[in-house]
């Protein structure tokens, strides 16, 4: 049956796991209200799906923080399989290689004959991968988190959420407002009709904007443009989880069969193969880099190839280089140090440092965090931003807290509840401790402090009332308090005005203040990192010890 062929199958497969990914990546949002309230907010979908499926991790998030975070041993769902069958992960359910399997089955066929069946062989350089892997699995090791600039899964979610997707949501609300204005009535209910179906399945419920958007979406395309000139270029050359099931994969009891004597040398194998890994009669088969898409089996109109459970036939393993495999080892050693080490590119305490609530300590969090950017996706005032120098080059796309741009919510702790690795702990919103409802007597989660630029500041330089950043403040009692003052104005005559003060030891740092500022260009209030409760030295009180 036409249905059930193997090739079918697999794309039903693919197509059912990308939906699925996407799905759980546009639910990565919270559409309820928030409140300064008890009520736990949990999101209704486990959105970090797939993370916990990803084996590598699982392996470098062991190796960096020497513990495994609750729900990657899920990852043993891929990984003991894979021992079995082979790559089937890579061509039947990762939805950054479906990506690339689509638009590599674009490419043009303008290169005929030979010129195009030698582009689609096996070559040296997609042994890259497994260097790769080695670095980033050292570096885990020596305590950082790097691999989430490679990890499929990071790239792809923080590719998609942090500028797909947020210029998507754009340009369909710039053309649903367009419609909706229009003055003919039938394109008003179409608009009307569109908006209500795409608020529901795809549009945020406010726009998100995030920095560094147009540079991470550049850089994606651009991958994807790659497969045009070579079929699935990342999965054979750049993905280090792709180079670490190939690894497993080379002892699968499950390998491609080659009947010699039926095959008449058409080729046809060779030119929709997608992993490069030589199905062509007369040369070995590449088993770590086959992704199972099966493409062989159903081109072969000879029927020469099929998959069988431990074959005979020989096949090719990785052969990697001795002195390269040594060199990606000696890279990812070196990268660290030299990372935190360098002026300019040291993960030295910035003052603008400020990482979301739960965060575990700088130097753990940079071991944990992978830089997917699900904790920015799902933070619902658009606060927390991806990392460009803040953090030095090892904190690269790392979440950081922008007042300006947003606030941390009181009874919010979402980031939390997505962070797949640890790096930032789940918390709830009493052990936040921030909501006014909540009654707890422990201390409360702080996330920097607030200061006071008095030359910026309505009442303090300008003889001007402003109570702003007193009415935001969400601490109770509030961290924020007045004075009152006499003052002169521009004339010479007095006047009374109530001048800001901050009490440092209720203020928890959540920025509502500096985002409420009504100075524009640079607030008069600002927060910086001292006094976050995940140091013990970046603290700006000094507190005895009783007895």
């Amino acid at each position: 049956m036409r249905f059930l062929k193997p090739t079918r199958l697999r794309l039903y497969s693919q197509i059912f796991f990308f939906a699925l990914f996407l799905l759980l990546l546009l639910r990565t949002e919270f559409r309820g209200s928030l409140s300064s309230s008890a009520q736990e907010i949990r999101l209704p979908y486990p959105v970090g799906l797939f993370f916990r499926l990803d084996p590598l991790v699982a392996i470098s998030t062991a190796l960096a923080s020497h513990a495994l975070y609750k729900g990657l041993l899920v990852s043993l769902i891929i990984l003991i399989p894979t021992l079995f069958f082979g790559r089937f992960f890579c061509g039947w359910i990762c939805p950054l290689g479906s990506i690339h399997h689509f638009f590599g089955s674009l490419k043009s066929e303008r290169k005929r004959g030979k010129q195009l069946l030698d582009s689609n062989r096996y070559k040296r350089w997609q042994n890259t991968k497994y260097y790769l892997l080695a670095a980033v699995l050292v570096a885990a090791a020596l305590g950082s988190g790097i691999l989430g600039w490679l990890d499929p899964f990071s790239f792809l979610v923080r590719s998609l959420a942090l500028s797909i997707l947020p210029g998507t949501n754009y340009g369909l609300q710039a053309l649903l407002r367009l419609l909706e204005q229009s003055p003919w009535g039938a394109l008003r209910g179409i608009g009307g009709a569109l908006h209500f179906v795409l608020g529901a399945l795809v549009l945020n419920f406010k726009q998100p904007y995030f920095r560094q958007g147009v540079w991470l979406g550049a850089l994606f395309i651009f991958i994807v443009a790659l497969n045009f000139r070579i079929t699935r270029f990342w999965c054979r050359a750049i993905c280090p989880l792709g180079a670490l099931l190939g690894l497993i994969s080379r002892w699968s009891v499950l390998g491609l069969v080659k009947d010699s004597a039926k095959c008449n040398d058409c080729n046809r194998c060779l030119l929709r193969c997608q992993g490069g890994d030589d199905p062509i009669g007369g040369v070995a088969w590449h088993q770590p880099e086959c992704h199972l898409c099966l493409n062989c089996v159903g081109e072969c109109p000879e029927h020469a190839l099929h998959f069988k459970l431990f074959p005979t036939q020989q096949t090719a393993g990785a052969n990697l280089q001795r002195r390269k495999l040594l060199t990606g080892l000696a890279a990812g050693a070196a990268v660290v140090p030299l990372m935190r080490s360098t002026p300019g590119f040291a993960a030295e305490r910035h003052e603008r440092l400020l990482r979301p609530p739960g965060s575990v300590d700088e130097e753990f969090f940079l071991a944990r965090c992978i830089r997917c950017g699900e904790c920015m996706k799902v933070c619902p005032n658009n606060a927390l931003q991806p990392a460009l120098t803040q953090a030095g080059l090892e904190g690269l796309w790392t979440p950081i807290l922008v007042p300006r741009i947003g606030y941390c919510e009181t009874s919010c702790v979402l980031c939390s509840q997505v962070c797949p690795t640890g790096a930032i702990w789940e918390i709830t919103a009493k052990e936040k401790g921030w909501s006014v409802d909540v009654g707890s007597t422990s201390k409360p989660i702080r996330l920097g402090t607030a200061f006071y630029d008095r030359g910026r500041c309505l009442p303090w330089a300008m003889a001007t009332d402003c109570i702003v950043c007193e009415e935001w403040c969400p601490t109770s009692p509030k961290a924020i308090y007045f004075r009152p003052a006499e003052v002169f104005d521009a004339a010479g005559n007095p006047k009374q005005v109530k001048q800001p003060y901050l009490d440092p030891a209720r203020c928890v740092g959540c920025g509502a203040c500096e985002k409420a500022c009504p100075v524009q260009d640079r607030p008069a209030v600002y927060v910086t990192s001292v006094g976050e409760s995940r140091s013990r030295s970046n603290q700006i009180l000094l507190n005895r010890r009783k007895g």
